[in-house]
């Protein structure tokens, strides 16, 4: 987890049968090519978009993650974050904090009822139907895209559409997608101007999935109502101006920063380099790389 120079990491990593990292550091060709007796990388995230699988698979190396260890703890930050914008938290607490609260008024900060609302869905994984779930108990319609994955006997109140259709229809358009060359820039200029000038977008996933640019932007000139995030374009840069504008709620990416999400992913990266280490397959490979059959571990 520590972030080391190439140097420093070529000294400290010569002699590595295994690696923990976090998602804050690359592991490229470049690093694999300094752990000559390397076996294997256990990434402590879900995602994986900070590991070369291909440089990884080219050496034999197997690459793991911790899938479901952080689903409920992002699902609730997904949820914070979907609350505070709609009913403008962030806003109303620093106007009760700078003095200016005079007492009740009919106008005053209005925001986004949430019942009846459509709740977009980009991504309907373990985090995406975690976010779902939540969303029945607030009375919301749900959406999501089209995918022949999309199972219709648990989500029969789930609707499946394209997704300029989604974008046109969300009241709150959530991401929780992992980052891929599809996902990477797939809410740009074009996509925020297809949604509602009172919709909401929240973002648990990546974020070079928005163009930050444009997201500020579209909630400078009232495009969108509001957004909530986690994640950033260029972390942990700000897009310019997206600090300064009073319609976005801000997070340190800490969608899984609960003590039990983050203890059943340490749990879980050194279970499998455990295994691993005895020559056993592990429970949690990254998917397409590790081709061995993994149904005994799993059982």
């Amino acid at each position: 987890g520590v972030d080391l120079s190439p140097e420093a990491f070529r000294g400290a990593a010569r002699e590595a049968d295994a690696l923990l990292c976090y998602l804050t550091d690359r592991i490229d060709a470049e690093r694999f090519a300094a752990c000559p007796k390397l076996k294997a990388v256990a990434n402590v995230a879900a995602g994986l978009d900070n590991i070369d699988r291909a440089a990884a698979a080219a050496r034999g190396i197997v690459v793991t993650h911790t899938p479901g260890a952080l689903t409920e703890a992002t699902a609730d930050l997904a949820w914070a974050l979907m609350l505070a914008a709609a009913r403008r938290i962030v806003e109303a607490d620093r106007f009760v904090r700078e003095g200016r609260f005079e007492g009740w008024r009919f106008d005053l900060l209005q925001g986004l009822e949430l019942s009846g609302a459509t709740l977009g869905l980009v991504g309907f994984g373990r985090i995406g139907q975690a976010v779902a779930r939540r969303a029945r108990g607030f009375g919301m319609r749900l959406a999501t895209l089209d995918r022949p994955s999309l199972d219709r006997s648990a989500w029969p109140d789930v609707k499946g559409m394209d997704l300029d259709s989604l974008l046109a229809e969300a009241d709150v358009l959530a991401l929780q997608v992992p980052l891929t060359p599809r996902t990477r820039g797939m809410i740009g200029e074009r996509e925020l101007r297809r949604m509602k000038p009172t919709a909401i977008l929240v973002n648990v996933g990546r974020g070079p999935s928005v163009d930050e640019t444009a997201l500020v932007r579209a909630l400078r000139e009232g495009g969108i109502a509001g957004a909530g995030l986690d994640v950033f374009e260029n972390e942990p840069a700000l897009a310019p101006g997206l600090a300064d504008l009073p319609n976005v709620v801000l997070a340190p990416h800490i969608g899984s920063a609960t003590v039990a999400a983050r203890e059943r992913m340490i749990r879980m990266a050194c279970e499998d380099l455990a295994a691993i280490a005895e020559g056993k397959p592990p429970k949690y490979p990254a998917p397409g790389i590790y081709h061995q059959d993994t149904k005994t571990a799993r059982e």
